[in-house]
């Protein structure tokens, strides 16, 4: 028996990195999964191999910044599935670092429209799924920079804050009104993943191998993280073995905000 046997998850974000390693492993327990990304070519590579292992998955193309592509993707993933159980709001963007006083609007909204508006409408659009079924678990992925400041990182920092206490909020209305439903967030500390890969390159401050090993320093673990252990710690969150755990921040970090 998989851990997840008859639930349905939603993976935003899915093509690469967290999201792909997630969607696997949620698969592999037994759940169907929908993934979803602007990616279409890398998504649906991630949903053939779930499916060329034996599992169920499908794919949709997601805008998680319009409502109206969130409306079509929960609509779709009830046709297909039957309901969602799991939501995992992975999908996000890391943006070039900037000091606040030179930091254009445009870059500030976009920022906070992809990493802070998709979790809303995500969260949403899910509860009014899950309370239909009986109960759910959303899972929003934040990370270490929603809870300490980092230079240069204030639209990161604020959306990643905002994810963090977005997920209290919703837990504690779920809660409140007898859903069933879990919110939990997740914080990673550095992962090597293409997202981080394609910060550190585009940095101007050092050289890729340069900052690499200063990312790496950061952590007392001595290494970043993998994709895999942070799909771990939300597969945890997702399955009934956090029954009793909402609200919370999961801190996966190798010890970065533990100095």
């Amino acid at each position: 028996m998989g851990r997840l046997d008859g639930k349905v998850a939603l993976v935003t974000g899915a093509a690469k990195g967290i999201g792909a390693a997630t969607a696997e492993l949620l698969a592999r327990e037994g759940a169907k999964v929908m993934c979803t990304d602007v990616d279409e070519t890398e998504g649906q590579k991630v949903v053939d191999a779930i499916q060329n292992a034996g599992h169920t998955a499908s794919f949709m193309t997601h805008d998680v910044t319009s409502e109206e592509a969130w409306e079509k993707v929960a609509g779709e993933t009830q046709r297909a599935f039957g309901g969602l159980h799991v939501l995992v709001n992975n999908a996000g963007i890391a943006p070039d670092g900037i000091a606040i006083e030179d930091l254009p609007f445009e870059s500030w909204k976009r920022t906070l429209a992809v990493d802070l508006d998709s979790v809303f409408l995500g969260c949403k659009y899910a509860i009014r799924l899950m309370k239909e079924c009986g109960g759910g678990s959303i899972i929003n992925i934040s990370s270490i920079m929603g809870l300490v400041g980092t230079p240069r990182s204030s639209d990161y920092n604020a959306a990643k804050g905002g994810v963090r206490l977005l997920t209290k909020v919703a837990a504690l209305e779920c809660a409140e009104a007898g859903y069933n439903i879990r919110v939990n967030s997740v914080h990673p500390g550095y992962i090597d993943t293409p997202l981080v890969r394609n910060v550190v390159e585009r940095s101007e401050e050092a050289s890729a191998n340069e900052l690499m090993g200063m990312l790496t320093m950061l952590h007392p673990i001595g290494r970043l993280g993998t994709p895999k252990e942070i799909g771990q710690a939300i597969l945890f969150l997702a399955s009934d073995e956090s029954s009793f755990v909402t609200g919370a921040e999961l801190v996966v970090d190798g010890g970065y905000t533990a100095r």
